[in-house]
């Protein structure tokens, strides 16, 4: 999806996770070893989003963690949406002015390690599902994504 605006845009993370390890993708644009992931659009929720840039980016039918701490509080006119694990902010890098995305860093667990993207735009053909270990010595991995990747294997791990 474009962005949606000239200077910010809201976009989500998910760190899946299948029998002790984590997906990673390699991203076609920035060739940077990320996670599924993407824009926000504007009839959807984050947790929406988060499934549907899974699903799009990988064919994985993803269940997104809900904290311990979660509480569906009633309420008349809406509901509560599924916290995510980090929220942070920065540059999108390569365009003539300053964008930035707030992204919404989610856990999710799934049932198969099978990849099949659906959506053709945002295909990469790289995928590395990682241990815990894997992610320790990988030296392209950036410090952010190690710290989220391992933060999801201690979560989803059990």
């Amino acid at each position: 999806m474009p962005h949606i605006h000239t200077d910010i845009d809201y976009s989500v993370d998910v760190y899946i996770v299948h029998k002790k390890k984590v997906l990673l993708r390699l991203h076609e644009k920035y060739h940077l070893w990320l996670v599924p992931g993407g824009h926000i659009e504007l009839n959807e929720t984050p947790q929406q989003a988060a499934v549907r840039e899974a699903k799009e980016e990988t064919g994985l039918d993803i269940e997104l963690y809900i904290p311990p701490t979660f509480k569906d509080i009633s309420n008349d006119n809406g509901h509560e949406l599924i916290p995510p694990q980090f929220l942070n902010i920065h540059d999108i890098p390569g365009l003539s002015h300053r964008h930035q995305h707030m992204s919404f860093v989610y856990f999710a667990t799934c049932d198969t390690d099978k990849i099949k993207p659906t959506y053709e735009d945002d295909r990469s053909d790289d995928y590395l599902w990682l241990t815990d270990d894997g992610i320790r010595q990988n030296k392209v991995i950036k410090a952010q994504t190690k710290e989220y990747a391992l933060a999801a294997l201690t979560a989803l791990s059990k």
